[in-house]
């Protein structure tokens, strides 16, 4: 079963148990638990989930938190939970105290039914005060289940995380921005909007009557983006046989031969890949030694900007999205990923293919 269909058949279960379970110890018991094992971690394992963990801080003693994930003996994921009936907003101050008094690089607030994950981007060592990561399972976003999990047993990768934590920061503050200025442009943005298309001067007037334009604008972009999003998907899923044919024939068909980058920007998807690659080969390489080029159908990650240096292809244009790396006679192996965080899975590969070039 994928992370996703368990995830959504945990929250059908919490969403039976939210009436009858009342105590914060119920809450721990019937939802909390049995996430963090639906996660793949033994949380009757105290040398890796310890309840009830130490976090003194000033002059309080026997100040505890719920539970410590531990890696090596040491607490790296602080959760603190709430009675499922509690509003998280108001609580995630004891949890700064207690991020404060550990070693742990991130923190988990729960009230068995939202998730709230918090790090340290601003200050070290110093829990941010807004979470950079929430999942309702009540209501599950689904792009945020490749982000939830990247904190499972299996692909728990601490640095990694935290640098995908900062990047998924900011993209929501980008989102928030864009949706604040789609709902009411200020008067700078309606300015700028008007120095690149209109031709006669910014006065107030004009910028007045241009902001509803601009408004019709946001909607209407996002409608088409949909619209095409839509036909794209139903092409695909026509063609899926066809595309999947032409994929495998791609394959035999690869060359050593890397084009020179189109200059395309890079896609959300190939940005987070590119990083992914990073986070994975960081103790290996200078990571500013990674390169990547896009080709008419794929985007390939290379050391040195090197053609013969190839670290892997990835392929988001057709069909079902994979990878392939070079194995040891140089032919392309396929590895199927259905959803970027399984490119976590193939990282003890990633890493052989790129030892060979250093």
């Amino acid at each position: 079963m994928d992370f996703i269909d368990e995830l959504r058949q945990f929250s059908t279960r919490v969403s039976n148990l939210k009436d009858v379970v009342t105590t914060e110890e119920a809450t721990k018991n019937a939802m909390v638990l049995p996430f963090f094992q639906m996660m793949g971690y033994d949380v009757f394992n105290p040398l890796e989930f310890v309840p009830e963990y130490a976090a003194d801080f000033g002059v309080k003693k026997d100040a505890r938190v719920d539970y410590a994930i531990m890696i090596d003996g040491n607490p790296v994921i602080l959760i603190e939970c709430k009675p499922c009936s509690e509003v998280l907003l108001k609580h995630s101050g004891q949890l700064f105290q207690y991020f404060a008094a550990t070693p742990a690089k991130f923190g988990i607030l729960t009230n068995g039914l939202v998730y709230q994950f918090f790090t340290d981007l601003n200050e070290a060592n110093k829990m941010d005060t807004e979470s950079f990561l929430e999942i309702n399972l009540l209501d599950i976003n689904e792009n945020a289940v490749s982000e939830i999990k990247r904190f499972a047993k299996k692909t728990l990768d601490i640095q990694g995380a935290f640098t995908a934590a900062a990047e998924l920061k900011y993209m929501n503050k980008i989102k928030e921005l864009f949706d604040a200025l789609r709902s009411n442009p200020e008067d700078n943005f309606v300015k700028f909007i008007m120095g690149e298309i209109y031709p006669g001067r910014a006065t107030a007037k004009a910028t007045e009557e241009f902001r509803p334009i601009i408004k019709r604008g946001f909607v209407q972009y996002i409608n088409d983006a949909i619209s095409e999003t839509i036909k794209s998907a139903m092409s695909r899923r026509d063609h899926s046989t066809v595309e999947t044919t032409a994929a495998a024939s791609t394959i035999t068909q690869e060359t050593d031969d890397d084009q020179q980058d189109d200059g395309s920007p890079m896609s959300m998807d190939e940005f987070e890949a590119f990083v992914i690659i990073k986070s994975i080969l960081r103790d290996m390489v200078d990571v500013d030694r990674l390169a990547y080029r896009h080709a008419k159908d794929y985007m390939a990650i290379l050391l040195d900007d090197n053609k013969n240096k190839r670290i892997c292809r990835f392929w988001f244009k057709r069909g079902p999205i994979y990878m392939t790396t070079p194995g040891e006679d140089k032919k392309p192996i396929r590895r199927d990923i259905s959803c970027l965080n399984d490119i976590y899975i193939h990282s003890e590969h990633i890493r052989q293919v790129c030892s060979r070039y250093l």
